[in-house]
Parts: structure tokens; sequence; C-alpha cells
């Protein structure tokens, strides 16, 4: 009589589990450890995706800054801010317009600021101008190598001044720090300079004079303003996209190898159900 009971697993390789009997705690481990790292990636990758597409937008932000500055630059002279207008003042509204105002030059309280131009090294001549209405307005004469003979070079009377608004520049230089007390300045801050030189009704922002304002021999020299922006944003952009784009790469690749290590295994275990059952 033949015997209805099914083949035994002889010959199934020692320690296979069937395909149907349930993971185990290393299984579940392996498991969890996989929905981790597939949420790792996924927060991986929209984080890289959004500081790519927020420093697109930085780009299209400073592209157009770019545009209206050089629109300030290249636009007729308007009269400087009064008072009124002061404090409405802002960096990216008003920084480099094309100005002109009238006044006398106070050489008293001159100001020396370091400085670095493509004319070497020196010191930017800040000296106040008193308008008619009393206002005082800081204007960057220009370039001077050296600190001897510059109160002599001033001139005297009305003066017209024609060139671009600045913004203060506070606090100091790179790694160095004004020092009203003994007049060493590395910026142009003008409510520091106005307050060492106890002068009052201070504009918050300073003129760079245009080139040939003055006509003395040794009078400093104009027109050395550097209108430049950095503008590094695309490149920001391409490296946070390119990362997104290796996290997903990693995360194809650990899958589709994954999956094919599953069909190796899967198929492994056929063949030894195969052998048991020959």
């Amino acid at each position: 009589m033949m015997s209805n009971t099914r083949p035994s697993n002889t010959g199934r390789a020692p320690g296979a589990a069937s395909q149907d009997a349930a993971p185990g705690p290393r299984g579940m481990v392996v498991h969890y450890s996989k929905i981790a790292l597939a949420l790792l990636a996924g927060i991986l990758f929209a984080g890289f995706c959004a500081l790519g597409t927020w420093q697109v937008k930085r780009l299209f932000w400073k592209l157009d800054l770019i545009e209206r500055v050089e629109q300030r630059v290249h636009a007729p002279a308007t009269d400087a801010p009064g008072p009124a207008a002061w404090a409405s003042i802002t960096q990216q509204t008003d920084e480099y317009r094309h100005v002109r105002l009238s006044g006398t030059y106070l050489p008293i309280f001159n100001t020396l600021v370091q400085a670095t131009t493509a004319l070497g090294s020196g010191y930017w001549l800040m000296t106040p101008l008193r308008l008619a209405d009393g206002s005082t307005v800081l204007v960057n004469r220009g370039f001077v190598p050296k600190r001897e003979g510059i109160a002599a070079s001033t001139p005297a009377g009305i003066v017209h001044v024609d060139g671009l608004l600045r913004v203060s520049e506070t606090g100091g230089g790179f790694l160095r720090e004004n020092s009203p007390a003994t007049q060493h300045w590395y910026s142009r801050d003008v409510a520091a300079i106005g307050a060492s030189h106890m002068l009052s009704n201070v504009a918050p922002y300073f003129v760079d004079a245009k080139a040939k304002s003055e006509t003395a021999v040794d009078a400093p020299v104009g027109g050395l303003t550097v209108i430049s922006f950095h503008n590094n944003h695309l490149v920001y952009a391409l490296t946070w996209f390119a990362l997104a784009l290796m996290v997903a790469g990693i995360s194809w690749w650990i899958v589709r190898e994954d999956k094919r290590r599953r069909a190796r295994r899967s198929a492994g275990t056929q063949e030894s159900d195969h052998a048991g059952q020959d």
C-alpha cells in the first residue's frame, strides 16, 4: 500500500527555513533597519532639494539686485536724502544711488579710514559736509596714500559733490575693530565717526565722491568705488541638487542589490527543496 505522507524535508540544507515561516527577531531587525534607512534617505533627498530650490531663489534675487544697482549707478544724479528720509534708507533700496549735494567741508574733522585700493594701500579721506539745512553728511573724498597734508588740500567755501550713496559700515574691518579714542578706523562707520567728533544731525550714510571732483595736485583720488556682489548661488544650487541625486542614486542601487540578493536566496531555497524531494 502506498503511503499518503508528504515527502520529508530530507536533503534540505541544514538550518534552512521554510518560505512560509514567520520572520524571526533577526528578520524583524533587518526589516525595521530598511524602513529607517528609507526614511533617512527620503529626509536627505527632500532637504537637499529644498536647499537647492532656496539657492535658486537667492540667485534670481541677487541677479535682480545687481540689475537694480546698475540702474542706480548710471541714473542721473538726484538730491541726497534729507533728514526726513533718513529712517527709510536701507541697503537694498538705496545702496549706490547716484546723488548730489552741496555744502561746506569741515576739514577740522577729517577722518582717515584704512583702505586697500587699485592704487595701493592708504586711506579713505572722510570729511563732514555741512549742508544748508544744518545737517551733516560724511563724504568719502577719495584715496590718499599718507596722512600728511590732507587738511591743506580741502576746498573752501560752498562745494558741489556728485557721487554714490553708501550705507554705513559698522564695527570695523577684518579682525580689526575701530578705535575712536585713538582715531584708528578700519571701516566707514558713520555714526561712530560722527560721535567721535561730537557732530550732530549726521546722516546715516556717506557719499563716495566721483572721480575728479577735486582738481588740486595733492587732492584725494575719487571714483574708486568697487561695485561687486558675491554671486555663488548657482554653484550652491547645483551642489545641493547633486547631493540629492547622489542620495537617490545610492538608494536605487541599494534597493536593486537587495532585490537581487533576495532573488538569489529564493532560487537557492527552491533548488534545496527539489533536492530534498528527489
